[in-house]
């Protein structure tokens, strides 16, 4: 058995923007229209008996709680408070974070002041230039909230609150121009980048995408469009003269690359150690799976008759720790499956089961590609110039 290591939680079940790609109100999953609001303290307190009872039992020193949504600092101070101090007394050392759009953050100052005291990292979602990401990320009126986003973004980079500034997180859009969207990114000197394919199956494929299996590219498109945007702005962020930030797909490509390993669930053949505990207490896997029908991220199980154990040893986990066995026979066959690790296990969803390719796999091996050759290239100038010494 695989612990789990990760724990996210979501503290809240509603959100205060409408963004249209968003995989939990939009996607195939609507189970959210049936959860309470929020978690309750005695759902965190017997979530965080079982994280304790897990940890001892696994032999764990340190877990990682992420806050999650919905928006999550929804809860408000008060509430926030109360639950961080119910996990943070579980017992092994809880490493926080959490997930946020930011807003909150400037009606609510006293909510800074709780994630100073629990020292919770924060990535706030911003969609990189004020017109992209208002085109997506709107406010319930239907105005955009760069404007907002961004102030709250500037307040926690603030020096007063940089400690808690994690990075940030932008969903990767086809009309926006990567390049651009990177260095509006980086004007918030954010610590951290994730670039994110939006989420996507075979049965609802991402925007500009037309493709079917067996893998074949429609004739007169572009085969990869997602991996064109990304290896333009994985260029620009490699050939800056300085690190700017760092930006966790390449880093983690580049390290698998090099024969290392990345704890990611989006590439890579590492097994998964994140488990889900929904507002009313039940655990479920990974969320991005609500994108692929409803009740896809189900176990049966919750904290108040079941343990993580029992979670660990359920077949829809142990079909996502199984590395190069659980995949399907097109990805094993790939020379890049190692690094690639069949993409995430949601978008491979094909109506049949998960035994798929990616629906991105054209994207991530042109990227995959790309950085294997930019990787070549340099290790060969640096052997160039030991051999010149």
């Amino acid at each position: 058995m695989v612990p789990f290591r990760q724990f996210l939680l979501k503290i809240h079940s509603r959100c205060n923007l409408a963004c249209d790609y968003c995989y939990m109100y939009e996607g195939a999953d609507q189970s959210w229209r049936d959860r309470p609001r929020r978690m309750e303290l005695a759902t965190v307190r017997r979530t965080a008996r079982r994280i304790a009872e897990h940890a001892a039992a696994q032999g764990l020193d340190e877990v990682s709680v992420v806050l999650h949504g919905g928006e999550p600092l929804l809860v408000g101070a008060a509430h926030l408070d109360g639950l961080l101090a119910e996990l943070a007394g579980a017992g092994p050392r809880v490493r926080f974070s959490l997930q946020t759009n930011g807003l909150r953050l400037l009606d609510e100052p006293a909510l800074l002041d709780v994630l100073h005291r629990y020292r919770v990292g924060v990535a706030v979602s911003l969609d990189g230039t004020r017109a992209d990401h208002d085109r997506h990320r709107r406010l319930p009126t239907g105005a955009g909230s760069w404007q907002r986003t961004a102030a709250a973004v500037r307040l926690l980079g603030s020096d007063r609150h940089r400690e808690l500034f994690a990075g940030l997180l932008c969903v990767v859009d086809l009309a926006a121009d990567p390049v651009a969207t990177y260095e509006a990114l980086l004007e918030f000197a954010p610590p951290r980048l994730d670039l994110l394919l939006p989420h996507a199956t075979w049965q609802e494929q991402p925007a500009g995408v037309r493709r079917s299996l067996p893998l074949a590219p429609p004739p007169g498109t572009d085969p990869a469009p997602y991996g064109q945007w990304l290896t333009a702005a994985f260029d620009r962020w490699y050939d800056a003269p300085y690190r700017e930030t760092g930006v966790r797909l390449f880093e983690e490509l580049s390290v698998l690359l090099l024969g290392g390993r990345a704890a990611s669930e989006a590439v890579g053949l590492a097994p998964v150690d994140l488990v889900v505990v929904e507002a009313d207490g039940t655990i479920e896997q990974a969320d991005s799976l609500k994108v692929a029908y409803h009740g896809a991220a189900g176990t049966g199980l919750d904290v108040w008759r079941h343990g993580f154990a029992e979670a660990a040893a359920h077949p829809a986990f142990r079909a996502r720790q199984r590395g190069l066995d659980g995949l399907g026979p097109e990805c094993v066959a790939c020379p890049l499956v190692r690094v690639c690790g069949g993409g995430l296990y949601a978008h491979r969803y094909a109506g049949d089961g998960f035994a798929h390719p990616s629906v991105y796999c054209a994207d991530m091996d042109r990227l995959i590609r790309h950085i294997a050759r930019r990787l070549r290239a340099g290790v060969a100038e640096l052997a160039g110039v030991g051999q010149r010494r």
